[in-house]
């Protein structure tokens, strides 16, 4: 009955959709029923449906079930699939999945009735002939049928009659972050409705899970796939849940369900994308029996400037759609560059033609029009010369870049569209490549894009390769103008360039690529290797790059725990043992062999090529990946075994801490460096810290003096005031807190925020907080005081030991620290707060100003006319002398002030200093009162009372 119900629906195209869904209902239960339990497979069927049952030729699905962990972007995936042949005689049933360009499969197991066969992964040879027991089989192949960056596996069997086939492949892949977000895509495509149909996918990201969203199906090859336009809500059946580091996804259609998508079982692409939680920082570093992975993707970062050229295939093979789409896009991306980037267009086919001769122009709303004009009146016609349009590209960005006084930091790029090959002038690809680098020279990237099937492929990618880019492939029917638009947005944000990420030499080898031209906004950066130092506790991290004009340096130490206590076990994909169940040495061990494959692709040199390649075969085989190198073949088991089944564990949220450790930049090891940092810091005396409490220290005079201000929270206090001359600003604002009980406060105060402000030799200003440090001087740039960095301007350096102090220098002449501290169980009256000290003030001016500034270049007298002890007197004997007499008095510009023998502790209670304390908010020791040291805001630059700037 069942075979006669898909046949009538076969044959019967004018049924009404009501009745559509009625019999998937109905084939729904009667498929749930059949598949339940196998051995029912070989029962009675109905008289009148058996000459219908002989003309069904191909076996059905029962299930079809995906199951994926994706483990700190590593991806492993388990799909499963089972074929009922209930015919009279053998039938061929076909497998086929469609599966990532960039992942490797790493197992494949066929079960045909009572045989079991199961693939392993060989090095690529020549053989003549076959298996006798292998020519009923055709053999699986990987890479049948590659679209778009997917690859097409198929494999095809014949079901003996009454029985059943199950198929199980394995692949895996590091997912790749592009437009802010990771995507992990599977393929659902059984070309049947299947009785159980079930996608599980399961997620751990310890940075935290954030942006997780499922889109509705995609199927880029068929339109009307069952998604209302505009529908941005996830596919019927799907359920997800997610904690902070946790998340599962399912979809589990009916057959109803299934019907609604599309009747013929192709029903998309489902998708899921998220990214994690990251702030600019060393980025996320894991470790794992004894191998490493490192995750860079800084965010909060201003753009740089670019240099771009469009260099657009006009061809007359670009007629009609393509170049319309081209079009299309490019008045959306010249719209979107910045008042900072310079650009021009070049548009080629059997001749050359540049839009602004010899030069890139800036971007004005004049030159944007102008351009859009060109780009409308281009016509498609003549042939194709790549060579002489990409020299032409080449020689106008370096011959801009020679004779004009760009940006130091700004990005050059070339971005090259064609649908074609060579057809004009230099055909030879090897020829093109070489006169590609030699016209670069490494001084700008090349990004590729290739549109249709009759493109060159190899060309692109490679001549992005060797030329620090990327390469795109779309197809004539997609929408174009939206793909390049993508492309583009991937590309079209710079942050950071020449970036480099060092580790240890003697802590580590075979490290991944470690230095990269560009980051674009966006994307990620990953590096990867093998631990040799296995006695050391830490393993230290150093990040340096450039962004606009300043450069920066991260750096942390990373905590290496003990193997135990990171082990995952159950991971699909890892069931036969290989890789010691080590997610991170997998990940090590495919990016390694995507490095050499893009070296072998690279290279010229036979010998240099054979050795890639033996290298690439070598750990390949050693992880049973299959690649360009290897080759997956099927092998009949000796014994005649149980039908495999698919091994597959889901990350249980019990324990994480005990099996995962993903250890950021914040999460500095006890004992390495929070105490080594304090103690390379060489500041004075002078100082606001605490409740404030002030400390001034005069060196000449041997002495301090302090004194308390008992702010109200949310006053705002100007520390430092030297606008007109240094152009030196800070200004300290007061958050409150209960009093301690017992105490004579009505409450306590300290400072939540401290701002400096410089506007000399350029206008910068920087806002820190027990949290984070923002720096803005024209780009903004926000860092983590969690996170050891440096950043240098060519006239500011900001230092940060993590969780410690921030260390302040402008102009090489003026330095300040401070204090960052942090309570792990804070009491009522206990807040987060910095302490400010002025480690150099050599550059601030004699008029400077400020709770702090206004002493800076003054000395005090201590008069001591009530004491027996003469004023030459120095050291212990004449401390004590003065500690006895309770009515010493100070001399400050001629106003005289009572003060008292304290002890204060600074540096958060490490050195004990000694001073004459003035009363009463410093009454007469400072100039005016407390109330004439009030900012109005966090900005305000007043340099003299009632006066008041903004930067």
């Amino acid at each position: 009955m069942i075979l006669w119900l898909c046949l009538c629906w076969g044959f019967s195209r004018s049924a009404a959709q009501p009745d559509s869904e009625l019999m998937a209902r109905y084939l729904e239960e009667q498929l749930l029923a059949d598949y339940s339990i196998v051995e029912q497979v070989a029962r009675r069927v109905p008289r009148q449906a058996k000459f219908l049952q002989r003309l069904e030729t191909r076996p059905r699905m029962s299930e079809f079930h995906v199951r994926s962990t994706i483990i700190s972007r590593y991806a492993f995936t388990t799909v499963s699939c089972t074929m009922v042949n209930s015919g009279s005689e053998a039938r061929e049933a076909v497998f086929e999945m469609q599966i990532p360009a960039a992942a490797f499969i790493s197992n494949f197991t066929m079960s045909i009735g009572n045989k079991t066969y199961y693939g392993e992964v060989t090095g690529k040879e020549n053989k003549n002939g076959t298996d006798d027991k292998e020519r009923q089989k055709k053999p699986p192949s990987p890479t049948e049928g590659r679209e778009n960056g997917y690859e097409t596996f198929k494999a095809s069997v014949f079901i003996p009659r009454k029985m059943q086939a199950r198929f199980i492949l394995h692949y895996e892949e590091l997912l790749q972050r592009r437009l802010g977000k990771y995507e992990y895509t599977v393929s659902i495509r059984p070309q049947q409705l299947v009785g159980r149909l079930k996608v599980e996918v399961n997620i751990l990201e310890n940075s935290g899970i954030v942006s997780l969203e499922v889109p509705p199906l995609r199927n880029s090859r068929q339109k009307g796939n069952g998604k209302a336009e505009g529908d941005v809500s996830p596919p019927p059946s799907t359920v997800i849940g997610h904690t902070k580091t946790l998340a599962k996804v399912t979809f589990n259609p009916s057959v109803v369900e299934q019907t609604r998508i599309a009747r013929n079982g192709i029903l998309g692409d489902f998708i899921i994308r998220y990214d994690v939680s990251r702030e600019l920082s060393v980025g996320d570093v894991q470790i794992l029996n004894g191998y490493f992975v490192h995750y860079f993707a800084p965010t909060d970062l201003p753009p740089l400037p670019k240099n771009v050229v469009f260099v657009l295939d006009s061809s007359a093979s670009m007629v009609g759609t393509k170049l319309k789409q081209t079009k299309e896009a490019l008045f959306t991306i010249l719209q979107d560059l910045r008042p900072e980037d310079h650009f021009n267009i070049i548009g080629f086919s059997n001749r050359i033609k540049v839009w602004q001769q010899d030069r890139l122009v800036p971007v004005t709303p004049n030159n944007i029009r102008d351009a859009k004009k060109y780009i409308h009146n281009m016509s498609p016609t003549g042939g194709t010369n790549i060579n002489g349009a990409l020299q032409t590209g080449a020689k106008l960005l370096n011959d801009y870049i020679a004779q004009n006084d760009i940006d130091a930091r700004s990005v050059s790029l070339i971005i090259f569209l064609t649908d074609g090959r060579p057809t004009v002038g230099e055909t030879q690809s090897s020829k093109i490549l070489s006169n590609t680098k030699e016209a670069i020279r490494d001084k700008f990237c090349l990004f590729t894009i290739g549109i249709g099937n009759d493109v060159d492929h190899k060309l692109l990618e490679r001549m992005a390769l060797e030329n620090c880019g990327m390469t795109r492939l779309f197809q004539e029917d997609e929408d174009a103008a939206s793909h390049l638009k993508g492309f583009y947005d991937e590309i079209g944000t710079p942050l950071l360039s020449d970036i480099r990420v060092d580790y240890p030499e003697d802590d580590v080898e075979q490290v991944t690529q470690n230095f990269f031209p560009n980051y674009f906004n966006g994307s990620e950066i990953i590096i990867a290797g093998k631990l040799i130092n296995h006695t050391s506790d830490k393993l230290h991290v150093e990040v340096t790059a450039s962004n606009s004009k300043k450069y920066i340096l991260l750096k942390t130490d990373v905590a290496i725990d003990l193997p135990s206590r990171n082990d995952i076990r159950g991971v699909p994909g890892l069931e036969d043992g290989k890789g010691g169940n080590n997610y991170i040495e997998r990940a090590w061990s495919y990016l390694t062999i995507k490095e050499l494959l893009n070296s072998r692709l690279k290279s010229d040199d036979i010998q240099e090529k054979d050795k890639l390649m033996e290298k690439a075969k070598s750990m390949a085989l050693a992880y049973n990946f299959v690649t360009p190198f290897t080759v997956l073949k099927m092998k009949e088991a000796g014994l005649p075994s149980e039908r495999p089944q698919e091994e597959f564990i889901s990350p249980s949220t019990d324990g994480i801490g005990e099996k995962v450790q993903s250890l950021q930049g914040h999460k500095a090891p006890p004992g390495i460096r929070r105490g080594q940092d304090k103690q390379r810091i060489k500041i004075s005396k002078t100082s606001a810290d605490g409740d404030p409490h002030f400390v001034i220290d005069f060196p000449s005079s041997k002495f301090s003096v302090c004194f308390n201000i008992d702010g109200e929270p949310g006053d705002i206090l100007r520390l430092v005031s030297d606008h007109k001359e240094s152009g030196v600003t800070v200004n300290g604002q007061l958050i409150g807190a209960p009093a301690p009980p017992k105490g004579h406060k009505k409450h306590r105060t300290y400072f939540s925020t401290i701002t400096i402000l410089s506007n000399k030799p350029e206008r910068s200003y920087l806002e820190i907080t027990p949290k984070r440090v923002i720096l803005d001087d024209g780009e903004r740039l926000v860092l983590s005081c969690g996170r050891s960095a440096v950043v240098r301007s060519r006239s500011l350096e900001v230092s940060i030991s993590a969780y410690s102090n921030i260390t302040v220098t402008i102009r090489d002449s003026i330095s300040f620290v401070i204090l960052i501290h942090h309570y792990k169980k804070p009491a009522p009256y206990q807040r987060n707060h910095l302490g400010f000290y002025i480690s150099n003030s050599k550059g601030l001016s004699s008029d400077s100003h400020g709770l702090l500034g206004q002493f800076l270049s003054h000395e005090v007298k201590l008069l001591q006319e009530s004491l027996n002890t003469s004023r030459q007197e120095a050291g212990q004997n004449q401390t004590e002398a003065l500690k006895a007499n309770p009515t010493n008095t100070l001399k400050v510009k001629g106003r005289l002030v009572p003060v008292v023998w304290k002890q204060r502790r600074i540096y958060n209670g490490q050195q004990e200093v000694e001073c004459w304390f003035a009363k009463n908010n410093a009454d007469k020791l400072i100039d005016g009162s407390y109330q004439d040291y009030l900012a109005s805001h966090p900005f305000d630059t007043g340099t003299s009372f009632g006066t008041i700037n903004s930067l």
